[in-house]
Formats: structure tokens, sequence, C-alpha cells
């Protein structure tokens, strides 16, 4: 097997690859033989981090994953991290990070997993709960054994560094290890408040579409390719908002000006600007068939040029401040 590099998430002892496997698309567009040829793929590339949620294909990625784990793969080779608090109820999105609706959520998770913990629980989304509430389920589920570690996701700057001093104010609290967001050469905005608050406590950071939701591996530029998500009912708004001619355009065309000189392909670059910026542990490959993932594991021995980096921080935003420091 092929080893990955690993890093550990934030201050904790939790060590992962540097490159995660997501799961988003597992029960709808991705079906289990495909998926298990992303795992085991990810796996012989020496891949350990697997992310998923209930919410994902309603509890069908997880269902995929813990067949996946009881026939191809040993439990201990796997980093498992899913989520609580967020879900599709008759059709509507609801977020419910009450205790109650957390535990349950964690309860229903193990079971399809077919396991007795997951490495990382993390709450999905910030919700109408109060947060000590919040919190407080996710250390009965660390303390009782049931998660390993406990992160937070889709949180904003100010909401990851209440809920980070919350429990850091009080021993015996789990530590928030890590902070899963949004973040890619289209999407930088993590850098103002979400990274900094990371930093300063002590977290990972999980970044997921570090390919800009697919925009930036240049696909889209001559129009919706059919079979992308952006063709997809379900999943065009989840694309249309970087399908914008202006800034979308020159920073995508920027990233294939940068891959034609190196010798890479654009999505290759997106990754390796995301995967080596400042604060970063692994971002989450959301990819749909095993050659797209080969692609982007492919990186782990690559790195980008400083001046490629430079360039491509100037066209995206301006620097990465954190980069000097």
């Amino acid at each position: 097997m092929v080893g990955m590099h690993t890093r550990r998430v934030g201050h904790s002892g939790l060590q992962v690859s540097r490159l995660g496997l997501g799961t988003l698309t597992w029960g709808r567009d991705t079906q289990p033989p495909e998926a298990r040829s992303l795992l085991r793929t990810f796996h012989e590339a020496g891949g350990t981090l697997v992310d998923t949620a209930p919410a994902y294909g309603n509890g069908v990625a997880e269902q995929i994953l813990g067949k996946l784990i009881r026939t191809d793969l040993q439990r201990s080779e796997l980093v498992i991290a899913t989520k609580a608090g967020f879900g599709v109820r008759d059709g509507r999105r609801v977020v419910d990070t009450s205790r109650g609706a957390m535990l349950a959520d964690l309860a229903e998770s193990l079971r399809r997993l077919h396991t007795d913990h997951v490495d990382l629980w993390q709450v999905h989304a910030w919700g109408e709960a109060p947060l000590d509430e919040t919190l407080a389920a996710m250390d009965h589920a660390v303390s009782s054994g049931m998660a390993r570690y406990a992160g937070v996701s889709n949180y904003v700057g100010w909401q990851t560094a209440r809920a980070a001093t919350w429990q850091q104010a009080v021993p015996g609290r789990a530590p928030l290890s890590s902070v899963q967001v949004e973040y890619s050469l289209l999407t930088r905005r993590a850098e103002i408040e979400v990274l900094p608050a990371a930093r300063a406590h002590g977290m990972g950071v999980l970044p997921w579409s570090p390919l800009g939701r697919g925009v930036l591996t240049g696909k889209y530029r001559t129009g919706v390719p059919r079979g992308s998500r952006g063709a997809a009912d379900h999943f065009s708004w989840f694309v249309e908002p970087y399908l914008e001619e202006g800034k979308s355009r020159a920073i995508t065309d920027a990233v294939i000006r940068a891959a034609e000189g190196l010798d890479l392909t654009p999505a290759q670059v997106s990754l390796l600007w995301v995967r080596d910026a400042p604060g970063v542990t692994a971002p989450l490959l959301g990819a749909r068939t095993a050659d797209q993932l080969t692609e982007l594991l492919a990186v782990e021995e690559m790195t980008l040029p400083v001046e490629i980096v430079s360039a491509l921080d100037d066209v995206s935003g301006g620097p990465n401040l954190a980069r000097t420091e």
C-alpha cells in the first residue's frame, strides 16, 4: 500500500490522512458499486478519513459505508467522521441540535455504520437549541465512548469561537477538535474568521468542496455538461452560484493556466492550494468516480511552487496573510 502523509487534527491526538473522502453523493448519485470502488481506491492510497452524515442520502450513505466496513475493510483502518443535528423531513431541511435529536441521530448512525463508536462526531450546523445543550450531548457521546472526538461543521467564526470557548471553560468537557467549512479558491471567506478561530482554539480545519463545487475543474467553462452536478435537479442550486462570468471565470481561467504550465490538471492545482493552505488539516474529496479520485490522490507527493500559490492568491482575493506568519 502506498502511504499517505498524516496530520494531527488540531491539538488533539487524532491522526488522519491529509486528504479525506466525502460521501455527500452516496446513495443518490453514487450507488453502492461505485462507492465501493471509491473507498477501495482511497484506502489503497493510504487514506483513512471518511466523512459522512445522516443527511447524506437520508442515511443511505452511512448504510453503504457500514456495509463496506463489514465486507471490505477492517473498522480500525478508517477514521470515521459523521454528524448530527441536520436532516430532511417531509421534503424540508430541518436543523435540530437539541440533546434528544443529536443523540438519536448518533444512535442511528452507529446502527447504520455497524460500529460502536465514531472517531469524530460533528454538529452539522448551527441550530436554535441552546448551545450548552448541544455541546452537553457531545460531552455525553465522548464520555460514554460512542464518539472519540467532537467537532463542529458549517459554523461561522464567532460560532466556532463561542463553542470552543464554552468547552474549554470547564475541565472535563469534550474539547472541540475540528471545524468543517467550505474553503476553496472560489470561497476564501473562511480565512477571515473561521481559520483564525480554529487556530486560536487548537482546532483542525476540514475544508469541504475544495474544488469550488466542481467549478474549478474547468468543466463548466462552455456550459453545464450532461451528468454533472450542475445538470442535476437536486444539485444545480449547489453549483449555480459559482457559474457567473466574472470573478469565478477569472479564477478558473487562472487555475487552468497554472495547470497547463505545471503539467497538472486544474483539479489537482485547486486541491493542492487548499491542502497546503495554513491551518488546513484535510480537504474532503467529493469525487463521484474512482477515476476522478485517482486523479486527486496523485498529488500526494506534489506541492505548488510558491510563485503559483501567490499568483492564485492574488487573483482569488489577495494575499493569505497567514502564509507570512
